[in-house]
This record gives C-alpha cells, sequence and structure tokens, in this order.
C-alpha cells in the first residue's frame, strides 16, 4: 500500500458462508493514516449510538463494559455502511440525473443560485438525492470537473458516500441540511467581494466542506458524547469532537473514493488539511473567536483577499455563516429548520431524562419552548455574525434579504413567544378562579 497505512485495532470476523447472509462484525476501531500523519476515520468505523446500553449493568468490570458497548456500535454502523456487501439494495436509489434534469428539477437547478431556493421541495423531486445532485451541478458549473480533471465515476461515487453517511433519522443533522449548507455556500461564494479572488482550489473546498461538515452525525451535541463516554469522545479528548468526526471521516471517503488520486501527493496532503480547518471552523464554541478576529480585521480594515490565509478565513465565516443561516431564510423554510432543530434537541432531553442523565440545556421540551429557543440563538449567535458579514460584503442585496428575513423571523418568534405566554396566564388565572369557586362552595352552608 503506497501512500496509505492501515491500522487496525480488532478484527474481522465472518459469522456465515453465506454471502447472501454475511455478517461483518468491527471489534474496535479502523483508522487509516497517510503520508501527511492525517487520521481518517474508516466509513463504517463509527456508528449510531444505540441508547439501549447506557444503563445496561456490567458484571465484569468497566473494562469489559466499554469493549462490549464499542464493540456492538461498531458493528452496527459497519452493518449499515456494508449492505451492499450483503446483497441489500438501498431504499432509496442513488444516481445521476444527467439527462434526468427534467421540469421541476432542472428549473430549480437554473435558480439554484438564488436565496429563496426551496431545498424541502428539490428533495423530494430528486427523490431524497438533493446532495447528490446539487453537488454534481455545482461542481460543473463551477468548471471543478473540468479544472481538477475529475473522474466523474470517483467523483459520483464520493458524492453518495456523503450522502449515504447522513443519518436520514435524524430530524435535523441530515443530508437535506447539508444540501441547503451547500446552496447557501454557493450563494455566498458568489457574493462581488469574495467572487474576483476566490479559486478554483477554494470554491472545491468550501463546496466540499459545506457538503461534509456534518457527516456521520449521530443527532446528539458533543456534551452528551462526553457524559456517557462515547468512544469519539476519547479519541479528540473532548475537543471538538464532532467536528473532528466529520473531518476525519470526510478524508476516509475521499482516499477511499479515489477521487485525488491523479492529484500531486502534496496537493492532496493540503486539501485534507485545508477541509479538516474549514470543517472544524463550524464548533459552535469557537464563535467569539472567529467573530472577534473578523471584526478586528474590518475595523482595522486589512483583509486582503489576495493573500491565502485571509481567502481561507474568509472562507472559513462563510461556511460557519451557511451553517447557521436557517433564520436568514424566508419564514416558512426558517420555521421548518426551527422545528426540526428542536425536535433534535428534544430527543435528546428525553433520552437523558430516560436514563437519569442530567437533561442538557435546550433539550428539555417542558421548559424550553421553540420561539425562546430561536430568539436566544438569534440574539446570541445569528444576528452577531450576520451584521459582521453584512460589512464584509458592504451591503449587497443578497446580505441584505439576509438581515431583513432574519429581523422578520426574530419578531414572529417574539410574537408566538408572546401569545404562549398570555395563554398560559389566562390558563393559570382560570385554574385559580376555579380553586377559588371551589373553596368558597366548600364554605358555604
Amino acid at each position: 500500500m503506497s501512500c496509505l497505512m492501515v491500522e487496525r485495532c480488532g478484527t474481522i470476523s465472518f459469522d456465515s458462508a453465506d454471502q447472501n447472509a454475511i455478517c461483518v462484525r468491527m471489534l474496535g476501531d479502523v483508522r487509516v493514516k497517510g503520508q501527511a500523519g492525517v487520521l481518517s476515520e474508516r466509513r463504517g468505523s463509527y456508528p449510531f449510538i444505540d441508547f439501549r446500553l447506557l444503563n445496561t449493568p456490567s458484571h465484569s468490570g468497566e473494562i469489559s463494559t466499554k469493549k462490549k458497548v464499542k464493540r456492538l456500535l461498531s458493528f452496527q454502523r459497519y452493518f449499515h455502511a456494508s449492505r451492499l456487501l450483503r446483497g441489500i439494495v438501498p431504499q432509496t436509489s442513488l444516481h445521476l440525473l444527467d439527462e434526468d434534469y427534467l421540469g421541476q428539477a432542472r428549473h430549480m437547478l437554473s435558480k439554484v443560485g438564488t436565496w429563496n431556493f426551496d431545498i424541502f421541495l428539490f428533495d423530494r423531486l430528486t427523490n431524497g438525492n438533493s446532495l447528490v445532485t446539487l453537488l454534481c451541478h455545482l461542481f460543473n458549473v463551477h468548471g471543478l470537473i473540468h479544472h481538477f480533471q475529475l473522474d466523474m465515476v470517483k467523483l459520483h461515487r464520493f458524492f453518495v458516500m456523503v450522502q449515504e453517511d447522513y443519518h436520514s433519522q435524524n430530524p435535523y443533522h441530515n443530508a437535506v441540511h447539508a444540501a441547503d449548507v451547500t446552496q447557501a455556500m454557493h450563494c455566498y461564494l458568489k457574493e462581488p467581494k469574495l467572487a474576483r479572488f476566490v479559486t478554483p482550489m477554494d470554491i472545491m473546498l468550501g463546496l466540499m466542506a459545506a457538503a461534509a461538515h456534518d457527516v456521520d452525525h449521530p443527532g446528539v451535541n458533543q456534551p452528551f458524547l462526553i457524559k456517557t463516554k462515547h468512544h469519539l469522545a476519547s479519541l479528540y479528548q473532548n475537543v471538538s469532537v464532532l467536528e473532528n468526526h466529520h473531518w476525519r471521516s470526510t478524508v476516509g471517503m475521499l482516499r477511499e473514493s479515489g477521487l485525488l488520486t491523479h492529484l500531486p501527493v502534496d496537493l492532496i496532503q493540503d486539501v485534507e488539511q485545508q477541509l479538516g480547518s474549514l470543517i472544524l471552523a463550524t464548533d459552535i464554541s469557537r464563535q467569539d473567536e472567529f467573530l472577534s478576529r473578523l471584526k478586528t480585521h474590518l475595523d482595522n480594515k486589512d483583509l486582503t483577499l489576495e493573500d491565502a490565509d485571509h481567502r481561507h478565513f474568509m472562507l472559513q465565516i462563510a461556511l460557519k455563516c451557511a451553517d447557521i443561516c436557517n433564520p436568514c431564510r424566508l419564514w416558512e423554510m426558517s420555521k421548518q429548520w426551527s422545528e426540526r432543530v428542536c425536535e433534535e434537541f428534544y430527543k435528546q432531553g428525553d433520552l437523558e431524562q430516560k436514563f437519569e442523565l442530567e437533561i442538557s440545556p435546550l433539550c428539555n421540551q417542558q421548559k424550553d419552548t421553540i420561539p425562546a429557543i430561536q430568539i436566544g440563538f438569534i440574539g446570541y449567535i445569528v444576528e452577531p455574525l450576520f451584521e459582521e458579514w453584512a460589512r464584509f460584503t458592504k451591503g449587497t442585496p443578497l446580505a441584505g434579504t439576509m438581515m431583513s428575513h432574519l429581523r422578520k423571523n426574530k419578531a414572529r418568534w417574539r410574537g408566538i413567544l408572546h401569545k404562549q405566554h398570555h395563554s398560559h396566564d389566562s390558563h393559570s388565572d382560570q385554574v385559580n378562579d376555579n380553586k377559588q369557586q371551589t373553596n368558597k362552595a366548600g364554605e358555604d352552608p
């Protein structure tokens, strides 16, 4: 193996000689290391989380329990990823539309650079293949296939790998979210302030990072992985756990697809490192770090986009904006995303309650309402970042549209929250009146 060194922790065993009923068991993790020393995660190495294991009593000590959990989790994830080996056809066929870019799907792709692009409709029109279809189209219109001499079969294979490694059962962190972020990134790359300077490499990195930034997301957050002692938290020492996993998984898929093998080794290593820098920037805990640096650059007027480092920083900012741009969409789409992300929060909270864990912030459905969550998210996270983005773009029509939607959506959530409080207060008053009447009736002779 010339440029790849495979590190295996464990073995693969087959329970049956029948290839149609093969059962593959991964014992431990599988990682791939390239010449640059970047660890990538092999597809299927890390799994869905089986929450039934969280309260399983152990009779053979803590170490034994960890091994059992890791073994089952890895098996489940690998079982999902290797379905083709077992002769099972995926429910949703994945294919290049190519000549089949017909009807409404074709019409929508012609307007993919507009901010009111409805990714939910596009996902339905493409039979659940919005991410693959969108990426194929964008790589073509940006001239990336020709510029980098990309093999279409390998390119499609990589896109399918990325789409398949999102978990469709996640209400929010799924392939549709990835497609939405990718479409937003496309819009941002077209902003005049960026478009004049970005190179084909910048564009390819931006689109790839947007598409894969949440790949294999388990539907729970980092604190959950840490307090349940998940092996990913241990592997990345509780630092940007999910983002590191998304990055290393992406590198693993790039290598498995063979998409870049025709390029010089040093260029491949640069692509892998820059993808990591972009994806790691989406860690919300680093929001203040990036926002402060952006403000300083804008205040000092020292951003020089001819400089590769400055361009890369603005790609990081663009990806961060794309990742949290839902409140800047039209209300109808923004509301759907808000409901989806809160549903995912609540599912985590229900699990934490079920297994007697402390319920994480924003995950308590009885206390944390969707309007309250969204108002806080917009006020503390989204508005500050997009105000600086508007400064950077010098108030383009797109920036104005996003800020307008953002303010209108925030006002609507405030209105809904006010109605909820009024309804709750009215209900409480009615209950108190009924109690008083009951007590008075009991006192009468």
